[in-house]
């Protein structure tokens, strides 16, 4: 209560403007106001919804055009939901994407407003990559290219490091190559030997060889598999 705001550009500055909703930046309840603000979201729609912060995802198993109907509908109630409490979803920033086994499919014609959702081949969601035939190549790929980015500039930042600063600097982007492993854990050897090749370049620069007392990026991504195989066991039978 009781904010203004005003623009800066160059050394002029506009006149002050009383804040009269929202709340300010990096404040300890902003977050937690803005999640009771959208919580309601949901309401009256037959489509599955998820939040998580400002993400929001809405899905339904389509299997004729009724079911295309319902899911439009939906669409049309965030988009009214958005309208009762003076939020903006900015359709351009949505995307409609289709998984199926098949590779012929319809058009989705999908609108949000007034604006037809663009289709797409895969999303992120959460910092994961889901492709429409349900690979994990593309989030793969983009990992790969990613942790090898974060690795080169480690390289070239600790050239004269001794072993154990360079492995504690590699161990700090090993979060990169294991981040939601229980969804996309690996078959394909291609893909497993693309992680791993990373690793090997990361032993050589911190041991000055090809192997190390470091556990493979397979067994790592066990322990997270396995985790969440229990906790979806335990929730079934609770």
């Amino acid at each position: 209560m009781g904010h203004t705001q005003r623009v800066k550009v160059g050394r002029k500055l506009s006149e002050e403007v009383r804040v009269t909703s929202g709340v300010p930046q990096e404040s300890v309840l902003g977050p937690l106001l803005f999640l009771a603000y959208v919580n309601d979201i949901w309401r009256n729609t037959e489509s599955t919804i998820r939040l998580f912060a400002d993400d929001c995802i809405i899905y339904k198993k389509i299997i004729n055009n009724e079911n295309i109907e319902k899911l439009q509908k939906d669409l049309d109630r965030l988009g009214e939901w958005a309208a009762e409490n003076a939020m903006k979803i900015n359709p351009s920033k949505c995307k409609a994407v289709c998984f199926m086994r098949t590779q012929v499919k319809g058009p989705q014609n999908y609108m949000l407003g007034a604006q037809l959702i663009l289709e797409a081949s895969s999303c992120k969601y959460l910092g994961i990559i889901l492709c429409s035939d349900l690979s994990w190549s593309d989030h793969v790929n983009c990992m790969v290219k990613k942790a090898w980015k974060a690795l080169h500039f480690i390289m070239c930042i600790l050239k004269k490091g001794n072993s154990s600063t360079n492995s504690l600097a590699y161990m700090t982007l090993r979060p990169i190559l294991e981040y939601g492993a229980a969804c996309w854990d690996l078959y394909r050897e291609g893909q497993i030997r693309a992680l791993d090749r990373v690793q090997k370049k990361a032993a050589k620069f911190a041991f000055r060889m090809n192997e190390s007392n470091w556990e493979t990026l397979s067994q790592c991504r066990k322990i997270p598999c396995i985790c969440a195989l229990v906790k979806a066991y335990s929730e079934e039978q609770a």
